[in-house]
Parts: structure tokens; sequence; C-alpha cells
């Protein structure tokens, strides 16, 4: 299981657990397990999709970055929407 942490200027859209994370990295989608390992990566625009075990949200970010760290994956985007 992945912790998720979106966080925006306005303040926190998710927090919680989930079992992938798709990204939309500057140049193309990244897609987050758990057991990835460490990495950082710069946002570009999309949609961030957060699969938990009951469905997916999704949310539309412009810039900003991911990080992944034992099973942490904090999204810190400029400008993020829930979608």
């Amino acid at each position: 299981m992945l912790k998720v942490s979106v966080i925006s200027p306005e303040r926190t859209l998710f927090d919680g657990d989930a079992t992938q994370v798709v990204a939309p990295a500057y140049d193309g989608e990244v897609g987050i397990l758990t057991g990835h390992a460490p990495m950082m990566a710069l946002l570009g625009r999309g949609t961030l999709r957060v699969s938990e075990s009951g469905g997916e949200r999704r949310f539309s970010v412009e810039g900003g970055f991911l990080q992944v760290v034992d099973n942490h994956v904090r999204v810190v985007t400029e400008k993020a929407t829930a979608s």
C-alpha cells in the first residue's frame, strides 16, 4: 500500500492510502506501485490518477514535482483541481 499526499499552495487535496499512482511527468506519464524505487520527477500538465481500493480519484495538475520514498508518494503541484 502507498501513502499518498497531493498538495497545492491552497490546500491538501488528498492524504491517504492508494494502490497505484499515475502522474503526468514533464516528459511522459509515470506509474508508481508499492515497492517503487526512490525517485523525484518534475510534473507537467495533465491528469493525476490515484487508485484506491474503492475506485479512482483524478486531479488536474500543472507543474510541480513528485517524490517517492519508502512507499510514500508526495505530489506538490503549483495548481491542482479535483476532476
